[in-house]
């Protein structure tokens, strides 16, 4: 092969091994070279916010990965948008900060996200024991929340499977104002007695699916809020907890109808509800409640299988202003 020849074959192979990379992995980004100890001890919120820039800067798929350790982290956001898509892949644990000092709001909050994969087999662990002393809600509504462990804000194409979450805080896993997730194969628990672990909470979001999972929480295992459409539950373990909650609905002014939920071959076990709708009668906003379908569910050992309360309300004489269309159980 002559020299010229040479030439045109190895400019064809670059290009062709070019071409090729561009639908590739453009990065991986491992937090433990950014400086994340994973000894369980050491804060790594720093690192997780320097891999999580560093990989947002990368046009194409960008690949997050979290080894096996236990990496304590404080409250953090990851906030898009960014240039590709990405990938988080847990396999080790992450454990919230027990200082109550340091939250201002939530634990992990994902934001302003299109297009973003979570998996691995890890875990996120609320370390919610040493808090649920401090939450005075189940006695007052002038109360201070605590942190959520999952937050999914104004989050479009997202699929998380695989993961756990543990002894959260307060909720385990909140989508708000987002479309087009899928939660699959998600395990989540928290003890029979920690105030306000509900596992799942779902709120002016769109095209939701829950599938596969066991849920076990002191509280709702899935609750959807107002504003929620297009909402499938398929194949879930619930219990213990509250059941499979719709509402409250019309708590406050400005809220908007819940529209399209499906509830399929679901089991609970345990639970103090099964499947359950709740409105407030003395409601600021009027809305409705339609298309709900509940087809082929178990309930084993369920102190109440099914709830309709519209008048969910701490006060005498409220007027009924929610209003329930078209709800099937099979």
């Amino acid at each position: 092969m002559d020299l010229e020849l040479s030439i045109i074959v190895i400019s064809l192979l670059f290009f062709i091994l070019s071409g090729a990379g561009a639908d590739m992995d453009v990065g991986v980004y491992n937090v433990k070279e950014y400086g994340a100890a994973g000894d369980g001890q050491t804060d790594s919120t720093k690192a997780f916010e320097a891999a999580w820039c560093a990989a947002c800067a990368v046009e194409g798929m960008a690949t997050i990965v979290i080894p096996e350790g236990a990496y304590l982290l404080g409250p953090i956001i990851f906030k898009g948008p960014y240039k590709g898509k990405m990938v988080m892949q847990l396999k080790g644990q992450l454990l919230a900060s027990t200082h109550l000092e340091a939250y201002t709001q939530n634990w992990i909050d994902f934001q302003y996200i299109n297009g973003l994969v979570i998996s691995g087999g890890g875990t996120f662990h609320g370390q919610g024991a040493s808090t649920w002393p401090y939450n005075q809600c189940p006695k007052t509504h002038k109360c201070k929340l605590l942190p959520v462990s999952l937050v999914f804000s104004f989050v479009t194409n997202a699929t998380i499977s695989g993961i756990s979450s543990v002894d959260s805080k307060l909720f385990h896993l909140q989508i708000f104002e987002s479309r087009d997730i899928t939660l699959d194969s998600i395990r989540i628990s928290a003890p029979g007695d920690s105030p306000n672990t509900d596992g799942i909470h779902i709120a002016d979001s769109t095209n939701i699916q829950v599938a596969n999972s066991v849920i076990g929480t002191s509280d709702d295992c899935i609750s959807i809020g107002p504003g929620s459409t297009n909402l499938t539950i398929f194949n879930v373990l619930c219990g213990p907890g509250h059941g499979i909650s719709v509402g409250s609905l019309g708590k406050n002014a400005n809220e908007k109808d819940v529209n399209g939920l499906t509830v399929r071959k679901c089991t609970l076990t345990g639970t103090t509800n099964g499947l359950r709708i709740k409105t407030w009668p003395s409601s600021p906003a009027t809305l409705k409640a339609t298309g709900f379908l509940f087809e082929d569910i178990i309930m084993n050992n369920v102190y109440n299988p099914i709830i309709i309360d519209q008048n969910y309300c701490p006060y005498a004489n409220c007027p009924e202003m929610v209003y329930l269309i078209a709800t099937t159980a099979k």
